[in-house]
């Protein structure tokens, strides 16, 4: 469900640019909604904009799913729909976005389908934050990327300043938080290598994971991480030792699989580690969007 998998991102948009936006439109591009709503613990994860009570301005997050979206059958992705709670009540605007359901996929954590992948979720982040720069109420400098597991690694590609020049140059996010990514080679269709962790990332980015999450291991994105921070990279990160793959996914606790590595994974949730992460990011949030102010 919400697991990652070593090759999922097969189908990353080769160069040159003009070889990528055919492979972009694949996946037609999101309509998002314009329309604040409210959310509660009954309500059907979905995408949504929500904004806190007045006229703001506000910082802003776009909240990025894991590979399996936001909800597939009777599954309900109550993770993404808390974290878009906890963030609207501390104060801002959110936009959960759904790259899967729009287009009838129903998860990547195989692979690319229905012509989304890793690439399409990049540009629907940075589309995603140019439609939060149309609304008054939000604070047009303070625009921060949240992603999980896929959308982690959606986030790590979207701070690249090359790998975003692909996308036709779209506005950087102000700061970046990606939970459990993998960092993972992966291969172009033309069979090209590419980092999910390159080190010309430009905004402020913290990176969470767990020690003990054997889909997407801490240690191989500590070294990638390390090799980009050594590089210039202002990236940070936090390894949590009892940790496994989405910590955070209450109603994913126990699954059990074996991954395509033939890995054993097993999904713990972890309140009280949860807990401690929503403190680190929104720690991290108002130190990185306040910045400049």
């Amino acid at each position: 469900m919400a697991g990652l998998l070593a090759g999922l991102a097969l189908g990353l948009l080769s160069s040159p640019v003009a070889a990528q936006q055919p492979a972009v439109a694949l996946a037609k591009d999101l309509e998002f909604p314009s329309e604040p709503v409210q959310l509660s613990k009954f309500s059907v994860p979905e995408m949504v904009l929500l904004k806190p009570d007045g006229p703001g301005p506000f910082p802003a997050l776009v909240l990025h799913h894991q590979c399996g979206g936001l909800r597939r059958g009777q599954w309900r992705n109550q993770s993404m729909r808390d974290w878009a709670m906890k963030a609207v009540g501390r104060g801002y605007v959110v936009l959960l976005i759904d790259s899967l359901g729009p287009r009838n996929v129903d998860w990547v954590c195989m692979g690319p389908k229905g012509g989304v992948n890793l690439g399409r979720g990049v540009r629907d982040a940075l589309q995603g934050a140019d439609h939060l720069r149309t609304f008054a109420y939000v604070d047009k400098r303070r625009i921060a990327h949240v992603g999980y597991s896929w959308g982690a690694m959606v986030g790590l590609l979207a701070n690249s300043s090359s790998f975003r020049s692909l996308q036709g140059n779209l506005a950087n996010f102000a700061a970046y938080i990606s939970f459990y990514p993998g960092c993972f080679t992966v291969k172009r269709p033309d069979g090209s290598p590419l980092d999910v962790v390159q080190s010309d990332m430009n905004s402020r980015h913290l990176v969470l994971m767990g020690g003990k999450d054997t889909e997407t291991p801490a240690d191989e994105c500590v070294a990638r991480l390390a090799t980009a921070k050594a590089a210039g990279a202002p990236v940070e990160w936090d390894v949590y030792a009892n940790g496994t793959h989405c910590w955070d996914c209450e109603n994913l606790n126990g699954l059990s699989k074996v991954d395509v590595r033939g890995n054993r994974v097993v999904y713990r949730y972890d309140a009280a580690l949860t807990r401690d992460a929503e403190s680190r990011m929104f720690r991290f949030l108002e130190q990185a969007l306040n910045a400049d102010r």
